[in-house]
């Protein structure tokens, strides 16, 4: 911009200004004039500061809408169709370093391009050539994320080309920054590469996931890109590789080496790419004629039998339910160390954090099915067809948070399933405290910023509702529809909304514009007149703020019970106020509004009696209503819900007899007064088809009275259920008949489960100071810190720490430890474990030293501003 320009622009902003407080006098002249006769003065004042105000709010709103332009986020633009990849790797295990050779097919998409743009992050880029008829080296330019390549000569959309690049690739440099989805940016992890960490395997990982597949293979490195690719690979030939597609051959090279080729003949996102190598051990099996196989760590073959024993079930259920057969050649499922995220629907691989590696007694109570079935859907919502933008991804994320209620309810009940989005919604209601935006958002700030509960959560929930609205049959064919049209392409949200509308035959805009494209949710005030009780008055206003969210429309589900039998009338909400009539030729003691959770709402009714709430846990058939109802009565204190509490201790869904119990365990006195419950709190203890609710039975027992329970308690602990066999172990560590049977506490000793571990840290360090039977344990709480992982070493910190605080002689060796786990734990909530167990030693300065010097290298700004608090009362203390 040169000098003149600037001139002519400052000069029309002066002439606007002045135009504009003319005009705005002009306005307010007529309306004015008895006032300006009354007290010209101070009206021309005013005038002049409302022009002011208005030229303010102007000038504001066009900085407003000019940011708006700039944070767009939308598909990236596709110059080319990168058709195909093939890459031959090996790896430089003891520097972390990818060594790769990259073949890339590739043609202009629609206009003539002479110059090319790879992702390639973190690479040194060794050869760069033109494959065409010839090889021929390339013109290039890079900045460490970009490669820019000036090709020899203009190509058109009719013409297909290679592209070779030799390259080293380092994806430790530049990483970490990432978040609490996706808590680091490496691309490729190499795991304890010189398998020096005793306990911990050597391996080798990927996550793809947003932008990181370009941390380790050139590509272009966005969803709306889809590549068939091959992959050649070297490993050790003591280790398994796992990739996408097929394993097509496996050469023996020399120096204890393997070549392993992979193929993925069908199309798919750079995401998605994945490899892993370990010393897995591989346990088969089947779906039909899909090859399934499941990956862990040797010794953890029978647990993975049974954690993913579901596969092939959850394979027939969604197949059933979607009519589309799982589209790739096979599946596997892979366990791996310190994953980054909690697991990664690579397409034919997912990979699995460290929580599902279980032995069989683990794999018992496994509760893993939820993340088990969201991968598995994911290949077809998120790599069969793929959201086209970050901007989209609850197009990925929604569907697959919401096939966890379709596997529930078809394996558990409704109830269950149910249950499941309660927590959900409670999720996303926690978020939406802080932070309320669109569910498709083009203003985000880069892919990680759309991994949060209003994608996964919100976005589920917002499915649920759509079902119900439109009825099982239509939407499953819609999502069919959507499938077929779309499969192996890159989607916006306006496809899946025009996929619905031509399976209902509705306009669905209203519905999409709301819940995707706007923020927010009802927030409703609901008042209920019973004065006349064949007409029911009900009144429902939305006191959401119109200025920031929308005035929602929304089908609003009212019901109540003649003679047992429900009953139930459905109306439109499309106003701030709202009035209806439920009208009946029987008398109604009670409506329900929302009574089955479908709505996506916060309801505030006014007048809710502890009596209605009693009504409804008597006589819901939903699960969720009675749950519900025995939670608000327990959030009161009312004592009311004692008068219900062997009913719901019978109730038929398992989460009402555990809230029941949980209410018990915090008031055992009751059990004094009502003998008979405490028969059938033992009967649960004995007989319950639900672990988690015989555990928290047995809690109550131990709680109420460890010692008349003891033989019950001794037999317990030997259950071949943790859940059960941990709070047996709880209950009597805290009897005094215990301290009479140390023996038969140490056979527990070899166990490894932190359920178990815990009840005898527990005990050991209550008696450190009993005829010093809790010392001479040291080695044994040092071989749990070694063996434990994930939680449950989160859990031991704290034992272990205060275990030593006395103990003078291995004092330094635990502090040393501590600070080691501070140091290096992948985990941060283990580094965060590890500082609070520390402060155990805080009375000590070289200590507080140690620790300080630590966080200086903390990576995460969370924890760095967590100790810094905790270490700052200390200094003020001292």
């Amino acid at each position: 911009m040169n000098q003149k320009d600037t001139s002519d622009k400052i000069f029309l902003k002066i002439s606007f200004f002045l135009f504009t407080v003319f005009n705005w006098a002009i306005l307010i002249g007529c309306s004015s004039q008895q006032a300006i006769n009354q007290n010209s003065g101070t009206v021309i004042g005013q005038s002049t500061e409302l022009a002011d105000q208005v030229l303010l709010k102007n000038e504001l709103l066009k900085v407003q809408k000019e940011q708006e332009i700039k944070a767009y986020q939308g598909s990236l633009k596709r110059d080319f169709d990168l058709l195909h990849v093939d890459l031959s790797l090996d790896f430089d295990w003891e520097n972390q370093i990818v060594l790769g050779e990259a073949y890339l097919k590739i043609k202009p998409f629609a206009y003539s391009q002479r110059e090319l743009i790879l992702d390639a992050k973190d690479f040194e880029i060794r050869e760069l050539t033109y494959a065409g008829d010839s090889l021929v080296k390339l013109a290039y330019r890079y900045d460490e994320s970009k490669v820019r390549i000036y090709l020899p000569a203009i190509k058109s959309s009719k013409d297909t080309f290679g592209i070779v690049m030799k390259y080293k690739a380092f994806p430790n440099k530049n990483s970490g920054n990432g978040n609490e989805a996706i808590t680091d940016t490496k691309g490729l992890y190499f795991i304890d590469p010189l398998d020096t960490l005793p306990g911990k395997p050597k391996m080798i990982w990927t996550q793809g996931e947003t932008i990181y597949a370009s941390k380790w293979f050139p590509t272009i490195d966005s969803p709306n890109e889809k590549f068939t690719h091959s992959l050649s690979v070297v490993v050790p030939d003591s280790m398994l590789s796992v990739s996408n597609g097929v394993l097509v051959s496996q050469l023996e090279l020399e120096n204890g080496k393997r070549k392993d080729s992979w193929e993925m003949n069908l199309p798919h996102s750079a995401y998605l790419v994945a490899l892993a190598i370990g010393d897995f051990a591989q346990i088969k099996s089947s779906y039909g004629s899909l090859p399934l196989g499941y990956f862990v760590e040797k010794g953890y073959e029978q647990g993975a039998k049974k954690v993913f024993e579901n596969t092939p079930e959850m394979l027939a259920l969604f197949e059933k339910k979607l009519g589309v057969k799982y589209p790739w050649p096979k599946y596997d499922q892979v366990v791996v160390r310190d994953f980054v995220s909690g697991a990664m629907e690579n397409t034919t691989v997912s990979i699995f954090m460290e929580g599902l590696l279980l032995d069989e007694r683990e794999a018992i109570d496994s509760e893993w099915d939820y993340i088990i079935a969201h991968e598995l859907f994911h290949h077809w919502f998120g790599d069969l067809v793929t959201a086209e933008s970050w901007a989209n991804l609850t197009l990925n994320e929604g569907f697959a948070n919401y096939s966890e209620y379709i596997w529930n309810e078809y394996k558990y009940g409704k109830d269950q399933a149910d249950l499941k989005l309660v927590a959900e919604k409670e999720g996303y209601f926690s978020e939406s405290e802080t932070k309320r935006v669109d569910l498709i958002r083009f203003d985000n700030e880069g892919g990680e910023d759309m991994f949060d509960a209003h994608s996964y959560n919100k976005g589920g929930l917002v499915l649920h509702m759509l079902r119900d609205y439109l009825g099982d049959e239509v939407f499953f064919q819609a999502l069919n529809s959507y499938l077929i049209e779309h499969q192996f392409q890159s989607v916006e949200v306006h496809d899946l909304r025009i996929a619905f509308e031509k399976a209902s035959g509705m306009d669905l805009n209203w519905f999409f514009n709301q819940w995707f494209l706007e923020k927010g949710h009802p927030e409703l005030v609901v008042e209920v007149d019973y004065s006349q009780s064949q007409s029911i008055l009900i009144q429902v206003e939305q006191q959401q703020d119109l200025n920031e969210f929308p005035l929602f429309q929304f089908p609003l589900e009212v019901s109540w019970y003649e003679g047992g039998v429900r009953k139930s009338q459905t109306f439109f909400i499309d106003k701030v106020k709202n009035e209806f009539v439920v009208e009946s030729q029987n008398p109604i003691d009670q409506v329900y509004l929302n009574e089955r959770n479908v709505l996506l709402a916060s309801i505030s009714q006014k007048g809710i009696s502890d009596e209605q709430l009693i009504f409804q846990l008597k006589n819901s058939d939903f699960g969720v209503a009675r749950y519900a109802a025995f939670d608000s009565l327990k959030a009161r204190n009312s004592e009311s819900i004692y008068a219900l509490v062997a009913e719901s201790l019978s109730d038929p869904f398992w989460s009402i007899r555990e809230n029941a119990l949980g209410l018990l365990f915090s008031n055992t006195e009751q059990l004094i007064d009502h003998p008979e419950w405490e028969n059938l709190v033992f009967e649960i203890a004995e007989k319950d088809q639900k672990n988690s609710v015989r555990a928290a039975a047995i809690d109550v027992l131990g709680e109420y009275d460890a010692d008349k329970f003891f033989q019950s308690l001794k037999l317990w602990a030997k259950d071949s259920s943790y859940l059960v066999a941990g709070s047996a172990l709880i209950a009597l560590v805290q009897s005094e008949g215990i301290q009479n049977e140390l023996s038969w506490l140490e056979q527990f000793e070899k166990e490894k489960n932190f359920r178990i571990v815990i009840p005898l840290a527990e005990f050991y360090i209550r008696n450190q100071t009993i005829q010093d039977r809790g010392l001479g344990k040291e080695d044994w709480f040092f071989e749990q810190i070694t063996n434990l992982k994930g939680e449950g070493l989160y859990y031991f910190l704290g034992y272990f720490s205060e275990y030593f605080a006395n103990n003078l002689e291995k004092k330094v060796l635990a502090i040393e430890y501590l600070l080691t786990l501070l140091r290096t734990h992948e985990k941060e909530y283990v580094r965060r474990g590890a500082f609070e167990a520390l402060l155990s030693f805080s009375d000590r300065v070289d200590v507080i030293e140690k620790i300080k010097s630590v966080l200086i290298d903390e990576k995460s700004e969370s924890l760095r501003n967590y100790s810094r608090y905790f270490l700052d009362m200390l200094s003020d203390e001292n």
